[in-house]
């Protein structure tokens, strides 16, 4: 299997230090030659030298993985595709130089990408009626997670704080909540028939209402939600600095995730709830029920766990409804998500939703080679009244998969036997025998003939190559294709 090569990273992570190749050479014990040979990926990494590099560039095995790079590879390549721009093929090997040498300019490039896709939009007339244009924060709000690889250590002190004030243990949490509700804030908590709303605080009445439709996890979710509110505004503000958010609607929606955040980590504090992690090898419903919180806050915890000195496995989150739309995303395993389309068919994420209740495990292989260990689980919650369809959703997370013995869901599972190949989103993947592929690739061109339909949908080439898969005629669609390929058991 081909695994991403580290040198482009060792040579960023030795440049941000300020460190010659000479310096780090003497400090790791070998030539400056030999540290150029691995730097350009000519030598491979013995483990004893890779325990060196993290140790003196005081980093953990996770961020050699290249990680970085390859998230902003993805995005380059998503936005160098688009036949708006105009562009000639970018070879990838510019696309990996800008990421590795200039990852500020890479940023920058998805940033104004991403403000020229609102332009271009709303000109296309994406704004209601009256004229005011519609902003969504949403990808901003992302953007502020992720670049903080989800980890705000501001928010887990002052949580931590008020947990050992309180002192009470996992199954009385929700009770102890209440009663420093009611105790330091004069605040009362009633439980009732609430329509539309789940969560009403009264400042003026001192009271917290909360619906009764919620079950028990979150109402105890909410109670801790607004006891941070009350307590940990100071340390928000904190974990806000450096944000400048470019719309009050942003600055508001990152406050209100950085308060879900620190609830998260009242109700799941960061030392027990890593311990329980590693002694339940990260069994998700367990976790849950030991901590009295549901399977989607204890999945989410996880990918938080990123402490310097003592971090988790790094996972990615992320939160689908039934149409696709990602509602979440964290990534601190440095899954390529891609930001502005829809994700591989393929991908376990999306199978989930036909067994409900039912974890599913998957090893997923990446184009570059890259593999990690997916679990997905559809999560429902409670329809507001009879008939209407109560709201779906597949939580699903992951890590590298070589750390995927650490997790119960890899017991048993061969990884390079029941590897799948999924890609970022069909528009950019290349794969040429995809039965489940719905677009063409941007980069590549079509080859159309009536005279011959095969089994993939589409069949394109590479420049200067021959056709890369079956015939396929996308001009009659109502034709039945062959049956899918048997897949192989998770």
């Amino acid at each position: 299997m081909a695994r991403p090569l580290i040198g482009r990273t060792v040579r960023r992570l030795r440049a941000e230090r300020g460190l010659t190749q000479q310096a780090l050479a003497a400090r790791l014990g070998i030539s400056a030659s030999y540290l150029n040979l691995i730097e350009h990926d000519q030598r491979a990494v013995t483990a004893s030298l890779l325990i060196k590099l993290t140790e003196t560039l005081d980093v953990d095995l996770a961020a050699l993985s290249g990680s970085t790079e390859r998230q902003l590879e993805a995005g380059l390549r998503e936005v160098l595709s688009d036949p708006m721009l105009g562009l000639a093929e970018v070879p990838e090997q510019e696309v990996a130089t800008l990421a590795a040498s200039a990852p500020n300019a890479a940023r920058a490039v998805l940033a104004l990408y991403r403000a020229w896709r609102v332009a271009r939009e709303d000109s296309s007339g994406l704004a209601l009626p009256t004229g005011r244009r519609v902003l969504l924060p949403t990808e901003e709000t992302r953007d502020f997670f992720h670049d903080r690889a989800n980890h705000f250590p501001a928010l887990e002190a002052a949580a931590e704080a008020i947990g050992r004030e309180m002192g009470a243990r996992p199954a009385e949490m929700n009770h102890a909540i209440a009663e420093r509700l009611r105790r330091l804030h004069g605040l009362a908590v009633l439980v009732g028939p609430m329509e539309g709303t789940l969560r009403r605080h009264d400042a003026a009445a001192r009271v917290l209402h909360l619906s009764e439709s919620l079950p028990r996890e979150s109402r105890g979710f909410q109670m801790a939600f607004t006891l941070m509110l009350l307590e940990a505004r100071e340390a928000v503000e904190q974990a806000m600095a450096g944000a400048e958010p470019s719309t009050p609607e942003a600055a508001q929606m990152m406050r209100i995730g950085l308060l879900n955040y620190a609830a998260a980590a009242l109700l799941m504090p960061y030392a027990p709830y890593l311990a329980a992690a590693r002694e339940l090898r990260h069994d998700i419903e367990a976790l849950a029920a030991r901590f009295g919180v549901s399977f989607e806050q204890a999945a989410q915890r996880l990918s938080t766990l990123q402490r310097e000195g003592a971090r988790g496995v790094p996972f990615f989150f992320l939160r689908v409804d039934p149409a696709g739309n990602v509602g979440k995303r964290f990534s601190a395993a440095g899954f390529p998500f891609a930001r502005f389309g829809g994700s591989c068919p393929r991908w376990v994420v999306h199978e989930a939703f036909a067994t409900p209740g039912r974890i599913r495990v998957q090893v997923a292989r990446l184009p570059d080679g890259a593999t990690f260990l997916t679990i997905a689980r559809s999560v429902q919650g409670r329809a507001a009244h009879w008939g209407e369809p109560p709201p779906t959703h597949v939580v699903a997370m992951g890590c590298d998969i070589a750390r995927a013995s650490e997790l119960v869901y890899a017991d048993g599972i061969e990884p390079e036997t029941a590897a799948v190949g999924i890609g970022l989103s069909c528009r950019l993947c290349d794969r040429a025998d995809c039965r489940s592929r719905a677009f063409p690739p941007l980069e590549h061109r079509l080859v159309l003939d009536p005279a011959e339909e095969g089994a993939a949908p589409y069949r394109f080439e590479a420049p200067g190559r021959a056709a890369l898969s079956p015939a396929a005629n996308p001009a009659s669609p109502g034709r039945d294709r062959a049956p899918a390929a048997r897949r192989r058991p998770r």
